[in-house]
């Protein structure tokens, strides 16, 4: 009885989470059949490789002396697709694709009818994360690529720069200090700045622009997501920055002035990112960048310099 690729999967899932429930929603497997096949795997290796705890799962002591090895063995199965894949058309066949959520609800609607039309044996994949997530999951092999905010803090990364997203200021609609645009960082009112919760990349590139070092606390009041964080403003919680890309949507949503910031205008680069050892799928990768800012212009660089 020999292990499958498919159970050598289902066991790195569960050395990165420590979780059998969220080593099975990584993979898109009940957690029954999750736990069958790695119970399957035990018994074709010989050998314990988890232990279950009050506090969670662990692997033995063979279970982790054979994780480097069963990674390696999944990142070669994964160039051999990769290079399989060259002999296909661009952009055919699967592409697993990480996606910022500050990004995601809005270029996505934009992004499938062009792929639909222009790529239309492009079977997509997409998984909604933060960047921390979308980084682990591309260097374990269960991402091809991931849309994320530049630099990417990773190394065996290469990165394409795609369109710059700038920040504006959103306020309620009926707030008695009115901004006027353009809003320097200095008229920024830190103490009234509402953020995603940590772990949002977009937190520290706020706290970044706005200056957190100024000595002024920033309003305790954080979002799980952009939808959430702008309801709160539009009801008078106080302010936050908008990344331009998301203004058209939540202006329709939202009863709130979203009013630009001086120059140099503040701003975060978005771009697609891949392993290095994907390299020889850099033309689709371009490809896919190159439909993202098609997809993209459609939601800058319009006018939305002020907004009632």
């Amino acid at each position: 009885m020999m292990i499958t690729i498919r159970q050598m999967r289902y066991f790195e899932a569960l050395a990165t989470t420590g979780h059998f429930g969220k080593a099975a929603d990584m993979v898109n497997v009940s957690q029954p059949a999750l736990s069958a096949q790695i119970a399957d795997m035990e018994a074709a290796l010989g050998v314990k490789l988890v232990e279950r705890s009050r506090t969670g799962t662990y692997l033995t002591e063979d279970g982790e002396g054979l994780l480097p090895e069963i990674r390696s063995i999944l990142f070669s199965v994964d160039r051999l697709h990769d290079r399989a894949r060259q002999a296909r058309a661009t952009l055919e066949g699967r592409l697993r694709l990480g996606i910022i959520p500050t990004v995601a609800p809005y270029l996505v609607p934009r992004l499938i009818p062009l792929l639909k039309a222009d790529y239309p044996d492009l079977n997509l994949e997409m998984r909604e994360a933060i960047t921390r997530q979308c980084l682990e999951e591309l260097q374990a092999g269960r991402l091809d690529c991931a849309l994320i905010a530049l630099p990417a803090e990773a190394g065996n990364v290469e990165a394409l720069p795609l369109f710059r997203d700038h920040f504006l200021v959103a306020s309620a609609d009926n707030e008695t200090d009115i901004l006027m645009s353009p809003l320097s960082v200095d008229e920024v009112d830190v103490e009234r700045l509402l953020l995603l919760d940590e772990g949002h990349c977009l937190r520290e590139q706020a706290l970044a622009v706005c200056g957190s070092g100024s000595g002024r606390r920033v309003s305790n009041f954080g979002a799980t997501s952009m939808t959430t964080l702008l309801q709160m403003v539009s009801h008078g919680m106080g302010i936050t920055l908008i990344p331009e890309i998301a203004v058209k949507d939540e202006a329709d949503r939202n009863r709130m002035r979203v009013v630009r910031m001086a120059e140099p205008q503040p701003y975060r680069e978005i771009g697609l990112i891949w392993r290095k050892g994907s390299a020889m799928r850099r033309k689709d990768f371009e490809a896919f960048g190159s439909v993202c800012n098609r997809a993209a212009e459609t939601l800058l660089g319009g006018e939305t310099a002020e907004r009632a």
